[in-house]
C-alpha cells in the first residue's frame, strides 16, 4: 500500500525539478558586473559548438562579432563561420528598456526577445527557426550568458521543443583587442 502511495509522489517530485529554471535575480549580488552593452561594444571573438540530446557535437563554429551601442541600442552583427565550411550572419538589436532590461530583435527570429542581466549574469529567451537534416524546426531557445572574473563570458543555451531540451549550445566569448 505505502509503494502505491510514494511511487507516485517520487515521479511527480522528479517532473517539478525538470520543470524548475534559475531565475535570472538568483544572481543579483555575484561579480563581476555583466553589462552586454558594455561588454559587446567593440569586436569580441567567439568559439562554439552545438551538441544534439545526447551530448554528441554535431557542429562547430566561430563568431567574430562588431558591437556598437548609441542611444541605448546595442547592435551586433555576428559574422558565423561553421566547421563544414558554412557561413551566416545574423544582426541583433536591443533596445535597452530598463536598467537591467532589454528588448531585442534578429533578422532570424521569430518576434521580440525579452532579455535581464543581473549581476555577473544575462539571459533571453527567444524562438528560432533551425534547419535540421533539410527540416526547418522552431526551438525555444534559453540563452544564458555569464561574466567570468577573466572577462571572457561563458555561454550556455538549451534549445528545446515542448519542453524538452533537443539541443544544446556552448560558446566562449574574448573581446579583441584593435589598434583604433
Amino acid at each position: 500500500m505505502k509503494r502505491r502511495i510514494w511511487l507516485p509522489l517520487l515521479a511527480s517530485l522528479f517532473l517539478l525539478a525538470g520543470c524548475a529554471s534559475v531565475d535570472i535575480e538568483d544572481y543579483a549580488e555575484t561579480t563581476p558586473h555583466f553589462d552586454i552593452a558594455e561588454y559587446f561594444s567593440g569586436t569580441t571573438r567567439a568559439w562554439g559548438m552545438v551538441q544534439d540530446y545526447s551530448g554528441e557535437v554535431q557542429r562547430r563554429f566561430t563568431v567574430d562579432i562588431v558591437g556598437t551601442y548609441e542611444d541605448g541600442t546595442l547592435t551586433l552583427d555576428e559574422a558565423f563561420l561553421f566547421d563544414d565550411g558554412e557561413t551566416d550572419r545574423r544582426v541583433w538589436i536591443f533596445e535597452r528598456t530598463g536598467p537591467n532590461e532589454w528588448l531585442g530583435t534578429a533578422n532570424d527570429v521569430d518576434g521580440n526577445v525579452d532579455a535581464r542581466q543581473s549581476g555577473h549574469a544575462f539571459n533571453m529567451r527567444y524562438p528560432l527557426v533551425i534547419d535540421v537534416g533539410g527540416r526547418n524546426i522552431r526551438f525555444t531557445m534559453d540563452d544564458w550568458m555569464y561574466l567570468q572574473p577573466d572577462g571572457r563570458v561563458i555561454n550556455r543555451t538549451a534549445m528545446r521543443k515542448f519542453g524538452l531540451t533537443l539541443g544544446e549550445i556552448t560558446l566562449v566569448f574574448e573581446k579583441v583587442e584593435t589598434n583604433d
